[in-house]
């Protein structure tokens, strides 16, 4: 029999208020509340971003103040570059890939709760990855809704909410957030 924890990370029902899940978002704020107090040059923030986001590389960055629920569900590649204030909220696991650029105020939010509203009364929700793609780039103030995926080289314009999957190579823009146009993403000189 699965755990609630086991549950949540399997895209399956579970019980917000299990001790175990708790648990892990306790531990999380308590990360957080000593993460959102340094600066990108504090000495101890390179530890601390150690904790609030496990395996992150060195080339990568989140500027604090962040925010999340499980500092276990956040998998940042190479290169990545999360700014100020924003929010991963990962019941499941929110994969992020190398050479990403995450505006401020943007939201990865994981969990779903249940349609019904009789069954939105009770402590349940079912939580769906989220990924986003090589060389993406996400404006200020976007939100990604559960189980969403996020192609390579996509531009997500600032404030967009995108609710279905975008292919790679891709402009998006608005609420829902709709493909404007194609990227034309070969190498162009720069001087």
């Amino acid at each position: 029999m699965k755990t609630e924890f086991e549950k949540m990370r399997s895209q399956e029902l579970y019980h917000i208020d299990d001790p175990e899940i708790q648990q892990s978002c306790n531990e999380t704020k308590e990360l957080l509340l000593a993460f959102n107090q340094t600066t990108l040059t504090s000495p101890n923030f390179r530890l601390l971003l150690q904790r609030v986001a496990p395996g992150i590389p060195d080339s990568s960055v989140i500027c604090p103040p962040f925010y999340c629920d499980h500092a276990s569900s956040n998998h940042i590649g190479e290169h990545v570059f999360i700014n100020y204030n924003c929010t991963f909220l990962g019941g499941a696991i929110i994969t992020i890939g190398n050479h990403v650029l995450i505006g401020p105020n943007c939201q990865l939010l994981t969990p779903q709760h249940p349609m019904n509203y009789l069954d939105r009364r009770k402590p349940m929700e079912t939580s769906y990855p989220i990924t986003i793609g090589d060389d993406t780039w996400l404006g200020g103030g976007v939100t990604v809704l559960p189980g969403v995926t996020i192609g390579k080289r996509c531009i997500i314009g600032a404030g967009a909410v995108v609710v279905h999957d975008i292919p790679d190579d891709s402009l998006a823009v608005g609420n829902p957030a709709v493909v404007k146009r194609r990227l034309n993403n070969e190498s162009t000189k720069q001087g």
